[in-house]
């Protein structure tokens, strides 16, 4: 009999026993692990994965059962894992167990988002969702609009493509940003052929908005310029003043592209929205869900201000969306990506925001935040650390005090092999920073109080 299937009617009853199958193998795996990160380094990872798929392609096949078995087995065991309280590098967020059973069943159906005739549901779904989601970043516009994508450095392409392209015939777009900005602004300068981003000190950390003013007005003519803002650095959480950015920019007559796929769910907190005023002048906006969303990855997105900006984006394959096709009422798809198959990572957005609601991923936000909070308030009291400053969001740099650089990158790379801890790293100030991401709900004070003893002990139980 070939390999069962898991679409249609039969297919719920193939999957059940195999995700009996997978559960109990993440589960195994995790146990295994025994702490956020899997001890012994990338060697001895390496060494335990070929143990677990040698030979990767076998002659004859071990069957379903084992193979799911042993390979989840072997994932769970050696991963880094966000739900675990210790690890805490990056913007890596512990998925909602809700929002993963949804994306289970997004794989299971397997459609794909480039012709209404494989999604047809899911199509809708995603006009219905992003339209909410774009009315969230652009309050009270008319008809403000939101592309899925695979994450901030997608989304950020796009926002300086469709700048490019609202000026036909003009020439080149400039780029203006601070230092602060993701690296993916300046991958995108170079991906499309731009001429170098002009990029402005941040000192502080934060784009001023007076050197902006400055800048501007020494680039002056020709050629339109979009200024890129952000809204949650990686490295410190850190907001560009927001509404000063805006009015210096629509004062010289530039575009305005903020970077918000770290910072943009503050807008679900009632508490915290307001460190986002300045957001709906943008002309386009990166949010991504998968880090303060709680989303499997990838959950990003696009708003602009008007669905009239992504209209460079169509594109016509008469196989997907034939002109005939579009006139009697069909959808057409493949404006609303650079992609052409397209899973509906939409769904599990949808069904989490409408399970959890604005307030229930508000509560969220604002308890991760509350714990960056306390984690400075136990390093400020700490008389062996250094905390760098009080955090914006949820990112808190620190360093054991008079350490130098060597000392706390080998801190850090010590917890990785050991398997204690996972702390990422960043460079502030002229000097390197242990960094700690809080991003997992159910992390406690004590988890917090034991992270920092390993930090400066390099002494506990798994």
């Amino acid at each position: 009999m070939p390999p069962q299937l898991a679409g249609g009617i039969t297919g719920p009853g193939h999957l059940r026993p195999l995700l009996d199958t997978v559960l109990d193998a993440l589960t195994t795996g995790a146990t295994a692990r025994g702490g956020p990160l899997p001890a012994g380094g990338p060697d001895t990872v390496a060494r335990h994965v070929r143990d677990a798929c040698a030979p990767a392609i076998p002659h004859t096949g071990t069957g379903a059962e084992h193979a799911l078995r042993t390979l989840v087995h072997a994932l769970a065991a050696g991963a880094a894992d966000p739900a675990h309280p210790r690890c805490v590098a990056h913007l890596h967020c512990p998925p909602l167990a809700l929002a993963v059973a949804a994306d289970l069943a997004t794989s299971a159906l397997n459609q794909s988002l480039d012709s209404w005739d494989q999604a047809p549901a899911a199509s809708a779904l995603e006009a219905e969702t992003t339209a909410a989601l774009a009315a969230l970043v652009y309050p009270g516009h008319r008809a403000p609009d939101a592309l899925v994508t695979s994450g901030g450095t997608e989304s950020n392409q796009l926002a300086l493509l469709l700048a490019r392209e609202r000026h036909p015939g003009a020439p080149a777009l400039r780029v203006v940003c601070g230092a602060n900005a993701h690296h993916s602004i300046q991958r995108a300068v170079w991906l499309l052929g731009l001429p170098p981003a002009h990029v402005l000190p941040t000192p502080t950390g934060t784009l001023d908005p007076v050197a902006l003013h400055t800048a501007l007005g020494e680039l002056g003519a020709p050629g339109p310029v979009l200024v890129v803002a952000t809204a949650g650095t990686t490295d410190t959480g850190a907001i560009d003043p927001l509404p000063e950015i805006a009015h210096h920019t629509a004062a010289h007559g530039a575009e305005l592209h903020i970077d918000a796929a770290y910072g943009g769910p503050l807008l679900f907190s009632d508490r915290e929205a307001h460190r986002l005023d300045g957001l709906p002048f943008a002309d386009s906006v990166t949010l991504d869900l998968h880090k303060l969303g709680w989303q499997p990855i990838a959950a990003g997105l696009l708003a602009v201000r008007d669905t009239t900006a992504l209209r460079p984006l169509g594109h016509q394959a008469d196989y997907l969306n034939a002109d005939d096709d579009t006139a009697a009422g069909l959808p057409d798809l493949l404006g609303r990506s650079l992609r052409t198959t397209r899973r509906p990572d939409v769904f599990k957005i949808a069904v989490t925001l409408r399970a959890l609601g604005r307030e229930g991923l508000g509560a969220l936000i604002d308890t991760v935040c509350d714990q960056a909070q306390h984690l400075a308030d136990l390093i400020d009291a700490h008389p062996a650390l250094t905390l760098r400053g009080r955090p914006e969001i949820s990112t808190v740099l620190f360093r054991p005090t008079d350490a130098d650089d060597t000392h706390v990158a080998a801190v850090r790379r010590r917890l990785l092999h050991d398997g204690h801890a996972v702390l990422g790293r960043a460079h502030a100030d002229g000097r390197l920073w242990l960094k700690a991401t809080l991003l997992n709900p159910h992390t406690r004070p004590a988890d917090l109080t034991a992270l920092l003893h390993l930090t400066t002990e390099g002494t506990t139980a798994r």
